[in-house]
C-alpha cells in the first residue's frame, strides 16, 4: 500500500469514493459535483487529497483544505474521508489519517476539524480511538445558492 498526494489523474477514483461515502451515508442523490467540477477546483488549489493505493487502485483518501478559526488560527478543515468498503480494518484509514495529521503539522496548523455523522459508530470509536474531540453541542448550519 502507498499513502500520498493525489494528482489530477486520480480525481475520477476520488470522485467514486465520495459517491461510495454518500450511499453508505444514505444520500447517493447528494453528490452533485461532478468529475470535471473536482478536476477544475483541484487544479485551482482549492482543495487537496492524500490518497491509499494498492496495486494502483485508489481503495481511500482524504480531501482537505485550508481554513482559518478565529479563535484558534490555522488549520486544516477535513471535507470527506473513507476507504473503499472491501478494504475497511486493514489499517488503511489509520495511515491515511496519521498522514493528514502529519500534512497538518507541516503546515503548523493549530487544529484540525470535521464532521462525523452521528449514527457512524465505527468513525465515532476511530476519532475517539485517535484522541479526537467530539463535540455535540453545535449544530450544523448550511444554505444552497443554487
Amino acid at each position: 500500500m502507498t499513502i500520498r498526494k493525489a494528482t489530477i489523474e486520480d480525481i475520477p477514483a476520488v470522485h467514486q469514493l465520495v459517491v461510495e461515502l454518500a450511499i453508505f451515508e444514505k444520500e447517493p442523490q447528494a453528490v452533485t459535483a461532478s468529475i470535471s467540477d473536482y478536476e477544475e477546483q483541484f487544479a485551482r488549489g482549492l482543495f487537496e487529497i492524500i490518497v491509499a493505493e494498492i496495486e494502483n487502485e485508489i481503495v481511500g483518501m482524504m480531501l482537505y483544505y485550508d481554513t482559518f478559526s478565529t479563535w484558534k488560527g490555522k488549520m486544516l478543515y477535513l471535507e470527506d474521508f473513507v476507504v473503499n468498503d472491501k478494504y475497511r480494518s486493514q489499517g488503511i484509514g489509520s495511515k491515511l489519517y496519521d498522514a493528514f495529521i502529519a500534512e497538518a503539522k507541516n503546515r503548523e496548523c493549530t487544529m484540525v476539524k470535521w464532521q462525523v455523522i452521528d449514527w457512524n459508530e465505527g468513525a465515532v470509536k476511530f476519532y475517539e480511538r485517535k484522541g479526537a474531540t467530539i463535540e455535540k453541542q453545535w449544530w450544523n448550519v448550511k444554505k444552497f445558492l443554487s
